[in-house]
């Protein structure tokens, strides 16, 4: 890694905090820490956390904190904490649409996006947002997206940091996600259509496709057929969404509803996930995000579009480089779902899988505690792949 390489993942922080202590909570309170990376934050995240005993609370206190960093003029913490109070709101709540869009102006203005880097790509009827991030001498070229239900500018500050690092840049909003999803548009597995539309309007081909969190299931249906994708990054691995999922339904006793998800009749499997909402937030906030971002109308609907989210399938079309990353701690994918998906991919040019620790500060998902580090074995790997081309020497 050269010494430019270094400075770029120096821009994001170390550490991964104990803020509250729901893990779900923490985890979404070191998200947005990590992105916005200002120290302040820490004690403020601390002080309101004590405060936290609900999803109600938590949308109170965290929009306090937004509006606090907003009279301040602290353009990223305010959005940052903008998108985190929104991330539990229902959207039909009448803070829900203001306090999404204090976030995407605020992130753009605080990691300085202008409106010539943002772009609107034909998808059928529908438009996915874009931002492309070009250095001056181009030394590769990335695409980039999220996951289940993500904005693709919370993750500004790691597109220009990929841009700095001399590589052409575009990551997107797709179906089911960010601003696609607000204007409609449900998640889909095949996204190589998606990805094509993104190709297509750029005029991009020999590209590294880059997904994160549900992403890095979604990247292997693209890869697998869209043959502009010479290198693939899963940032994490997520190879059965289903099975991911279920471990949240195990944990309140309804392990067996989804392993019997097409014995059951449908009306006794909703009956049984509804009454399980009416006794625990997580589950009721999973279920109706859930239906919202697949365009399912019941429980079962849900689990059932669920299964069409697994690589297993479609792996084995996969002959691109391929780069895995996993946390040892994540507490959304099992660790062994990394073996998993190693197994599907026989017929990939070549395979490189990447562990991270607590000892790193990056076990969790999606490397949170230390995405630097996350960046850093990409470059790398880039280097050794043919995705990033040697810098020009100096003159």
């Amino acid at each position: 890694m050269t010494v430019a390489d270094q400075e770029i993942v120096e821009r994001f922080p170390v550490g991964y905090h104990p803020l509250h202590p729901n893990v779900s909570l923490n985890f979404q309170l070191n998200r947005f820490y990590g992105w916005a990376n200002e120290e302040r934050m820490l004690e403020e995240m601390r002080a309101a956390g004590r405060r936290i005993h609900s999803y109600s609370d938590w949308t109170r206190e965290i929009l306090a904190l937004s509006d606090e960093a907003l009279a301040a003029e602290r353009h990223l913490p305010a959005a940052y904490y903008a998108r985190a109070a929104q991330f539990f709101l229902d959207p039909d709540d009448p803070r829900f649409e203001p306090a999404g869009q204090r976030f995407l102006t605020h992130a753009e203005a605080g990691n300085r996006v202008t409106a010539a880097d943002r772009h609107l790509v034909p998808y059928g009827a529908a438009r996915l947002t874009a931002y492309r991030f070009t250095p001056r001498r181009p030394r590769g070229a990335i695409v980039v997206f999220g996951g289940y239900d993500s904005y693709i500018a919370e993750w500004l500050p790691a597109a220009l940091a990929l841009r700095d690092a001399g590589l052409d840049t575009v990551v997107f909003d797709g179906p089911g996600q960010g601003t696609v999803l607000e204007a409609g548009t449900p998640m889909t597995p095949e996204w190589h259509l998606p990805v094509a539309a993104v190709l297509d309007h750029f005029g991009l081909s020999d590209v590294t496709l880059a997904g994160f969190s549900l992403g890095g299931g979604l990247v292997m249906h693209a890869a697998a057929y869209e043959p502009r994708v010479s290198r693939v990054i899963a940032w994490d691995i997520l190879p059965s969404l289903l099975e991911a999922s279920g471990k949240l339904f195990q944990s309140i006793g309804l392990g067996a509803i989804t392993a019997n998800l097409d014995t059951l009749p449908a009306t006794v499997f909703d009956a049984a996930v509804e009454e399980a909402c009416a006794n625990d937030l997580l589950t009721q906030w999973f279920v109706r995000q859930g239906k919202r971002v697949m365009g399912a109308a019941t429980p079962a609907e849900l689990f059932r579009a669920w299964r069409a989210y697994r690589t297993d399938e479609v792996s084995p079309l996969v002959t691109q480089d391929v780069l895995l990353l996993a946390g040892a701690a994540d507490h959304y994918v099992p660790l062994h779902m990394l073996g998993d998906q190693v197994l599907t991919l026989p017929a990939a040019r070549s395979v490189t899988a990447r562990i991270f620790t607590e000892t790193e500060q990056a076990q969790n998902h999606c490397q949170i505690g230390n995405q630097g580090l996350a960046l850093q074995v990409i470059l790398d790997w880039l280097d050794t792949s043919g995705g990033r081309t040697p810098a020009p020497a100096a003159r």
